[in-house]
């Protein structure tokens, strides 16, 4: 499962720090019965920061469940991070990334991490923001064509990976020398692409939500603008772009169902034949399976037919026969009124009006009886 079924995990100080479950992580395998997981019980998958993991071997056999902090080897000394998977599940995981055990063996785990681990583990994280500043004014000392995105302490403290993008290749052997000198620790430069940068650094989406490479995507497959033609949208770079200046990864999601559907649509360049002229394609629904035509004799009129309209055109034109005109089949539809209903309860809202008017009728007839009052006043004093 992912953060929180084990133990060590959850609330954690650590984990709100690193980044915990910003890769979210579904062990499909876990409650299946199996003999195979039995033959993969030592393997092991853990996640370091963000999204970057590592598969190790629990060759000494010890006592771990999902969520635990464990102490596993690294180029030279050790790291901390967090199990996230364990089992036959982390073997489909070696198969799906292609990583080849008997090329590269697997490295192994130590141990639990103890609370001694856990704070220099804990003093490590602290030190990566100072580090990614002070590294960044060295580079522009330096004049140096390149990006620096983030920094990575080793758990143990003796280590640094400084992950950076740059559009060319860049001599970095004296940036290097510098940074040993000022950090005192072994430098690791690695280069990553704008969609890893974006992964990284995180954001909202214009959908609203978080984005997908820095929650549950791991791969960044190759995205094109045929993609977007599929789906009929507008080739605009502004709103097909993602927060890394890529075309959105999303534009692949929905692509599948696009190109299922497309197959039963004629061809843009198919045009349809009537008597009165040629018409071409300019427009398509793909779900509410709806096709729009103007005529290429440039007639007015954009002409809305069904998919099952066109087909049959399509047909009779191979047969030798058309129809008259586009005119006569498109549907007439029924413009229904919409009647607005009070559905609030308030009052007419001319009820002020009306009010009004009775206040004046009222006015009038108070006016007429002081009138008559004074009338008959006068007239009894002559009396």
């Amino acid at each position: 499962m992912g953060c929180g079924t084990g133990g060590g995990c959850d609330g954690c100080a650590v984990s709100e720090k690193r980044g915990c479950g910003t890769s979210s992580v579904f062990n499909w395998l876990a409650k299946v019965d199996d003999s195979k997981s039995n033959n993969y019980s030592d393997l092991v998958e853990v996640q370091f920061k963000k999204n970057r993991k590592g598969y190790f071997q629990n060759t000494d056999n010890i006592t771990i469940s999902e969520g635990d902090f464990v102490a596993v080897e690294g180029t030279s000394g050790h790291d901390i991070g967090k199990i996230t998977l364990i089992g036959e599940i982390v073997n489909h995981q070696l198969k799906r990334k292609k990583i080849n055990t008997t090329k590269d063996p697997l490295k192994k785990i130590y141990r639990l991490a103890k609370e001694n681990d856990i704070v220099k583990f804990e003093q490590a994280i602290d030190l990566e923001d100072p580090t990614l500043k002070k590294a960044k004014l060295i580079i522009n000392t330096h004049k140096l064509e390149m990006k620096l995105v983030d920094v990575e302490y080793q758990g143990d403290k003796s280590k640094a990976i400084f992950y950076y993008t740059a559009e060319k290749r860049v001599d970095f052997r004296e940036l290097i020398k510098e940074f040993s000198r000022t950090f005192g620790i072994r430098i690791e430069m690695r280069q990553i692409g704008v969609r890893q940068e974006a992964a990284m650094v995180g954001g909202i989406g214009s959908c609203g939500r978080e984005l997908c490479c820095s929650t549950w995507m791991t791969d960044f497959p190759a995205v094109s603008t045929s993609s977007a033609r599929y789906q009929q949208l507008s080739i605009n770079p502004q709103k097909i772009s993602g927060q890394c200046g890529k075309l959105k990864c999303c534009l692949n999601f929905e692509l599948d169902s696009y190109l299922d559907s497309l197959k039963y649509f004629p061809k843009p360049k198919q045009v349809v034949k009537t008597k009165k002229g040629e018409a071409k394609q300019i427009k398509i629904d793909v779900f509410k399976k709806k096709l729009w035509y103007v005529y290429k004799s440039k007639d007015p009129g954009i002409f809305e037919l069904s998919l099952k309209q066109v087909l049959q055109i399509i047909e009779d034109n191979k047969n030798g026969k058309s129809p008259s005109s586009l005119e006569e089949l498109i549907e007439e539809k029924e413009i229904k009124k919409v009647d607005f209903k009070n559905v609030v309860g308030q009052d007419n809202i001319n009820r002020f009006d009306k009010k009004s008017k009775k206040k004046k009728s009222k006015n009038k007839n108070f006016k007429k009886r002081n009138r008559n009052n004074k009338r008959s006043d006068k007239t009894q004093n002559e009396k």
